[in-house]
């Protein structure tokens, strides 16, 4: 959105050619990105397209090995305390101390954030249903993605990063906590980078999304824009055809006989205008799920 202002603020988020590569295979390559201020960021992409190895240079845990990474116009391996200081994280894997307590984990992690927010971690705890005397191997997995999630979130961070967020909350929580929270965070402001395999979430909380596929990012939009060039039009032809034309942008071709169900990008005008050539009578016409367009994405690249 144009406010009149005609000097963009830097990115959070700034990669610019990264590679990265582990035992002579290709986990990223030739990743450019970048993740504007405020806003909700969805990273999709199969399992071991590159989702998580993305997100550890942008920690910091993995250096660029060719490219560049910066976090907040900092390079986040030469300066990890100033940029982790400002993010906040929760990972897939839940790795904090089994034999620790609600209530330690929550005071030992306090100690590395200046900005903690005291009140805010408790009035999470209680929105968790957190017992703080209960020890973190006794909880469930939902339980324990819930006091990562509190960890990640108490020093109110300008950076939230969180990897498969959803990973062990049932519906329930997902629905009524992560969203609200993600949602609330990206409109005071700060910014949500979040990756994961569900994309009816990704399509529910993101603004802007970036597709993944073996290491390379295949597409990167505003979810609005994304919608907006994805078409699935029906049309029927004056006699059957055993191979259907090729349309405008057409992705896709799935039917027989008569009717043809065409998947495209671009120009919705375009398509209907050789569709009006061709004599062929639209059917119905529907947008595409992020689900329908991540697969005939990928399945292009």
């Amino acid at each position: 959105m144009n406010n009149g202002n005609s000097t963009s603020p830097r990115p959070v988020v700034e990669i610019r050619n990264l590679n990265r590569n582990f035992d002579q295979k290709w986990a990223l390559q030739d990743v450019s990105l970048q993740i504007p201020q405020g806003g909700v960021f969805g990273l999709i992409g199969s399992n071991g397209a590159g989702k998580t190895t993305l997100i550890k240079h942008i920690l910091g845990s993995h250096y660029a090995q060719t490219g560049s990474v910066r976090v907040f116009g900092i390079e986040p391996v030469a300066s990890p305390v100033e940029v982790l200081s400002r993010l906040g994280y929760m990972s897939e894997d839940r790795d904090i101390p089994g034999w620790m307590r609600v209530a330690e984990i929550i005071n030992y992690t306090r100690a590395f954030y200046p900005s903690w927010d005291p009140h805010y971690a408790e009035e999470l705890r209680e929105l968790f249903d957190l017992d703080p005397k209960a020890r973190i191997r006794d909880l469930s997995r939902g339980q324990a993605a819930r006091v990562c999630l509190l960890l990640a979130l108490a020093h109110r961070p300008e950076l939230l990063v969180l990897d498969e967020p959803s990973s062990g909350l049932d519906p329930v929580v997902r629905r009524d906590i992560l969203t609200a929270i993600v949602r609330t965070i990206a409109e005071e402001g700060r910014t949500v980078v979040f990756s994961s395999h569900l994309l009816d979430e990704v399509e529910r909380l993101a603004d802007r999304i970036a597709i993944l596929h073996e290491g390379r990012i295949v597409l990167h939009e505003q979810l609005d824009v994304v919608r907006e060039s994805f078409h699935r039009v029906t049309l029927r032809f004056d006699e059957a055809l055993s191979e259907p034309p090729p349309m405008p942008g057409a992705i896709e071709r799935q039917g027989r006989g008569q009717e043809w169900t065409y998947l495209c990008r671009g120009d919705r005008e375009l398509l209907l205008q050789a569709a009006k050539r061709l004599s062929a009578a639209v059917v119905q016409e529907s947008s595409p799920s992020l689900d329908d367009i991540f697969i005939s994405t990928v399945n292009r690249n």
